[in-house]
């Protein structure tokens, strides 16, 4: 017969040796582990966001964001992309729960394009578009014939020739918009040779052109301040607020409430003030 069972008979407990007790300590250490690396703030599980952003501005304050997020529970993974094409398609895949890198007219053009059921969720940052140069310290100074450099993509490019337009570099055709490309330019009396780059390399090909039409966020990131740097800068009451989108069918989720209040915080505004002295505005009343 066993201690146990003769113990059982007696109504009586056995107590586990220390070696006993050692293992049974170190067991609920580990589950206590696993309990925490697993819950937020109070015990809470813990939900998971990843969002896509470009690197710059936007990166930065989604750190912000996120720092912000994690006292409330919620753990969000920045995905960074070079480009304007991959955060859309891999949020349209569900790689990526939301992203933060575009303004909406660029996110209506693009999810039209190819077919994408993506929604804006809320307005984030205002970046002007400026025009640059290492060359020319005023738009006076650009000779006639010089190479301009516009972004390829459909929507900033027709934004970059609307600037340019605005500047009073060119005429465009009466009645055209975002839509607008090079074929679309009635008058340059300079005679001014557009050419069309990737946006993110507009701020490298100042070495090679006389001036370029560049997002502030690769601006920034190219260490060019718009307020000191741009030689023209777009008005500060634009319709080219960047703003979060994610999946139309994910618009209404809980978590996502918590992504805007606190990328609309206090904190995150004065972060924005602070950090880029203008040159970057907050989007949202």
């Amino acid at each position: 017969m066993t201690r146990r069972v003769e113990a059982a008979r007696r109504g009586l407990v056995l107590r586990p040796s220390i070696s006993g007790q050692a293992r049974v300590l170190a067991a609920t250490l580990v589950l206590l582990a696993a309990a925490v690396l697993f819950a937020g703030p109070g015990g809470a599980e813990e939900e998971v966001l990843r969002v896509g952003v470009t690197p710059g501005p936007h990166e930065e304050v989604m750190e912000v964001v996120r720092d912000l997020l994690r006292e409330q529970g919620v753990r969000v993974e920045i995905v960074t992309f070079a480009d304007y094409v991959t955060p859309n398609l891999v949020l349209a895949q569900g790689e990526i729960d939301a992203n933060s890198f575009q303004h909406e007219p660029y996110l209506t053009r693009f999810a039209a394009d190819r077919g994408l059921d993506l929604a804006v969720l809320a307005p984030t940052l205002n970046f002007p578009m400026g025009l640059y140069s290492r060359w020319y310290r005023s738009l006076d100074e650009v000779p006639p014939g010089a190479t301009v450099a516009i972004p390829n993509d459909p929507t900033n490019g027709g934004r970059a020739l609307l600037l340019l337009a605005d500047a009073g570099l060119i005429e465009l055709a009466p009645g055209v918009d975002l839509e607008a490309t090079p074929l679309d330019v009635t008058a340059n009396p300079r005679r001014l040779r557009i050419v069309e780059l990737d946006a993110a390399q507009l701020p490298r090909s100042l070495e090679d052109v006389a001036l370029a039409a560049i997002n502030t966020n690769y601006a920034i990131e190219a260490g060019l301040n718009p307020v000191r740097d741009a030689l023209y800068l777009e008005g500060l009451q634009s319709r080219f607020i960047n703003v979060i989108a994610v999946r139309s069918e994910d618009l209404h989720r809980p978590v996502f409430q918590k992504l805007v209040e606190a990328y609309h915080s206090e904190q995150v505004r004065q972060f924005v003030e602070e950090r880029f002295e203008g040159a970057v505005i907050p989007g949202w009343e």
